[in-house]
């Protein structure tokens, strides 16, 4: 039995949400496929309590059956887990072994954790899905295609587990260390970008375990899609 379950919980987002809901009481399990991160993310998580720690791939169904009966009962469950090794730049030019692992992860994986949440999650689940949903950019269509769906199941979903809520949380631009995998200059397109947006900054990855958790209390949100992306979907 856990209060929250963080799958994607040992780095950027899903790591800072962990840090939040700890430092309010609540328990917390992180889940990831690095069990080496994992117990990273446990020692930077002592300082605001105890974690507990799940290596599972959410990619893989026999992984989310075994981490669904290992956990039990969750009151919430969030979804931050992404692969998106190698499916930056042109459609032509991204292998297809590299765009199937984006949905497995985020559309597959995230199917997979709403069919094994049925009779175990008892307040909500969330999603994470992005701007590129919403504002792609003609380097980034797969991982838009996989976002842009999530919003869909999450409608189904909310239907069929309810009184459970799914939502999904479409976060903007982040400085979270997923951007090391992209290949690009950061601070460069950092500060180009906090100039375009209305928020003029780019998020951080507390801007989004606050609004994580505002979904995760509020009992009358369900079948959403909550944008925090500093009104980049305006410009």
């Amino acid at each position: 039995m856990t209060e929250v379950m963080i799958i994607g919980g040992g780095s950027g987002m899903g790591l800072a949400l962990a840090r939040t809901v700890l430092a309010e009481g609540m328990d917390v399990t992180i889940v990831g496929r690095s069990a080496d991160r994992l117990a990273e993310a446990q020692a930077d998580l002592s300082a605001y309590g105890k974690a507990a720690a799940v290596p599972a791939d959410i990619g893989r169904e026999e992984d989310v059956a075994g981490l669904f009966e290992r956990v039990g009962r969750a009151d919430h469950v969030a979804v931050t887990a992404a692969d998106v090794t190698g499916v930056y730049g042109p459609t032509a030019g991204v292998a297809t072994e590299a765009a199937r692992a984006v949905v497995d992860t985020k559309l597959f994986g995230a199917w997979l954790v709403g069919k094994y949440a049925a009779g175990r999650v008892t307040g909500s689940i969330t999603y994470t899905s992005g701007i590129n949903a919403y504002r792609p950019n003609g380097a980034n269509t797969i991982v838009a295609a996989a976002n842009g769906a999530l919003a869909s199941l999450a409608y189904g979903l909310a239907v069929e587990l309810a009184p459970v809520r799914v939502n999904v949380l479409s976060p903007g631009w982040v400085d979270t260390p997923v951007w090391d995998r992209i290949g690009m200059d950061r601070q460069a397109a950092f500060t180009e970008m906090a100039e375009r947006l209305p928020a003029r900054r780019i998020g951080t990855a507390e801007d989004i375990a606050r609004a994580f958790t505002s979904l995760m209390g509020n009992g009358y949100v369900t079948g959403t899609v909550l944008h925090v992306d500093g009104g980049h979907r305006l410009v």
